[in-house]
């Protein structure tokens, strides 16, 4: 082989995702995130504080029992 041939490539090149398998991901993601229903970021948010609550709670309850 001389300098002037081109070097052929022994590993397989890897295949990127295509953007519509992003995107789909992308919007699965969300769904499970926002949850089925569409409610105000307020209620959301809120749900969130009474579930940390909630967890705090047990986790005071249980060290001390």
């Amino acid at each position: 082989m001389t300098s002037a041939q081109p070097v052929v490539a022994t590993i397989a090149s890897v295949r990127e995702p295509r953007a519509s398998v992003l995107a789909a991901f992308q919007l699965v993601e969300d769904a499970r995130y926002l949850g089925t229903e569409r409610r105000p970021r307020r209620s959301r948010l809120r749900q969130v504080a009474e579930r940390t609550v909630a967890s705090r709670r047990l986790a005071r309850d249980l060290r001390v029992g």
